[in-house]
């Protein structure tokens, strides 16, 4: 006889593998963004921005996949470290845009090593990192009802 409740049990559900394997990444990494004074969402939010130099925040929202309540005191936070500056559009002033600065840029190279110290950590296989990538990606699209271009895949 079928069990009604399988589809509840906990051994059952992709997202809760998806949920512990997020956090323990994110607490894998903090021992590294802590010599950078950075939380994780920090840390992602400098990526794009060392990245793309200039955005509108909502850009930055958008490839984070972050709300502006929970983006504008990242950013704010940023700000106040002293590696990014927002400022109103002077054509729109809804339209908020973030420009890494100096010591922002500076911060890249301290960081440098992140990623490859955290692969140490994950020890997968770079076929099977690709494919979990990829696989990732597909959900993300799916989950978003947009194509995602994941752009290249480090190990992290």
């Amino acid at each position: 006889m079928k069990d009604k409740y399988a589809a509840l049990r906990l051994e059952n559900q992709l997202c809760f593998p998806l949920y512990v394997c997020s956090k323990e990444i994110v607490k894998a990494y903090k021992p590294y963004l802590d010599e950078l004074d950075l939380t994780y969402t920090q840390y992602i939010t400098m990526m794009v921005m060392w990245e793309y130099r200039e955005l509108r925040v909502k850009e930055v929202g958008e490839k984070l996949f972050l709300d502006s309540s929970t983006l504008t005191p990242l950013l704010k936070r940023l700000e106040e470290k002293g590696y990014l500056i927002r400022r109103r559009s002077e054509e729109d002033e809804r339209d908020v845009f973030v420009t890494i600065t100096e010591a922002g840029e500076a911060l890249k190279e301290k960081a440098l090593t992140v990623p490859e110290r955290l692969a140490a950590c994950v020890k997968l296989e770079p076929r099977k990192a690709e494919e979990l990538y990829r696989m990732l990606y597909e959900i993300i699209g799916t989950l978003t009802k947009k194509p995602q271009d994941g752009g290249g895949m480090e190990n992290g």
